[in-house]
């Protein structure tokens, strides 16, 4: 009751951001749907479908505990811990709306696809959407709430991971295995080529192993912002680089894999392209990877600087101009570009390389 509560009185970015959640799990539930649907119709290919929609699977749930992570309602404050809200309490909050927010999404992407199908009443769009979905075939009711409820329990395990009572490690003490995993993945990949499940095992090691170095990353693009006898403002934006890395390192890495894919897709466009056994709907689920990974970062750019409001407003009494906040704020987002673009198009030299050979 109190999460719903919490919930109902929420400001409108916290609610858009929770409906963009909801959203992100409808689409991801409408894909669990149709890999269901092929597989009813024809069994012979649906394990490989339903590894690769595991992807959309995954971003959605990082999706999700980001915004959570960015809920006001689930912050510690004072007081709070008088009126029994501990950290543990605050996180049992976050669950329960993380929870409600995908389940919606999920009931969405039901009724949405029983609609298509002509299960509720008649087929729509002159039944364009009948022979994709497979609406000759009976769908197994169990297998689809099973697989329904995959989004809403994932995100909030994952929520619940990320917002217990921990000490986060070191940036650059993940540095080495996100390198070390991105080799990995790159190595799967040339040993398996394209085609087949095995691919997806060196794509997910290298998207898992970018995501693991994006700290560490982040971290050094403040090192060298700061670098060579730096004045004021590059001190400024360096040591805000390097404090925001632990939040804003995961989404960065997890949005240049998904460039670097984007890449490799685009440079072996003419030579048969990726085969990835998703059918139309693979342009959607690869949109919805991305739309995720760009949210997933503005989310947690929108919480750092939620939780750094403390010091711009002593910085600001120390007689820092708005004008000198955003040049820095502007030093920081060139400097992360400048790392990051490079990054992407290496590895996604080195991907179309290990699948052509």
């Amino acid at each position: 009751m109190l999460a719903l509560r919490l919930a109902r009185g929420a400001r409108p970015l916290v609610q858009l951001r929770r409906l963009l959640v909801a959203a992100a799990s409808a689409g991801t539930g409408f894909l669990l749907l149709y890999v269901l649907a092929g597989a009813v119709a024809r069994a012979a290919g649906s394990f490989p479908r339903l590894l690769w929609a595991l992807i959309p699977l995954a971003a959605t749930v990082h999706f999700a505990v980001a915004v959570a992570r960015a809920d006001p309602a689930t912050r510690p404050r004072e007081g709070l811990d008088a009126a029994g809200l501990g950290p543990v309490r605050l996180m049992l909050v976050a669950v329960i709306s993380t929870a409600v927010a995908c389940a919606l999404g999920s009931a969405l992407a039901l009724a949405a696809f029983l609609h298509l199908r002509g299960d509720l009443a008649g087929l729509p769009f002159d039944g364009a959407g009948a022979g994709l979905l497979h609406a000759g075939q009976p769908l197994p009711v169990a297998a689809a709430l099973t697989l329904l409820a995959l989004v809403p329990l994932a995100a909030s395990a994952a929520t619940a991971l990320a917002l217990r009572p921990h000490t986060p490690p070191a940036p650059q003490t993940r540095l080495p295995w996100g390198i070390a995993l991105t080799a990995c993945g790159l190595a799967a990949l040339a040993y398996t080529g394209r085609g087949g499940a095995a691919m997806l095992v060196g794509w997910s090691l290298t998207a898992v192993g970018l995501a693991l170095a994006g700290p560490g990353l982040t971290y050094a693009c403040g090192s060298l912002v700061q670098a060579l006898r730096p004045g004021g403002l590059r001190l400024l934006a360096g040591r805000a680089l390097q404090e925001e890395a632990p939040r804003i390192g995961p989404p960065l890495g997890a949005l240049c894999s998904v460039g670097a894919g984007a890449l490799t897709a685009l440079a072996l466009h003419d030579r048969g392209g990726l085969d990835v056994p998703l059918g139309p709907l693979t342009g959607p689920a690869a949109g919805l990877v991305a739309l995720c990974a760009i949210a997933t970062l503005l989310t947690s750019s929108v919480e750092a600087r939620q939780r750094r409001a403390a010091e711009r407003e002593a910085l600001r009494d120390l007689g820092a101009s708005a004008k000198v906040l955003r040049t820095a704020a502007s030093l920081r987002a060139t400097a992360l570009v400048a790392v990051c673009v490079p990054l992407s198009w290496g590895v996604a030299q080195l991907t179309s390389m290990a699948l052509t050979r």
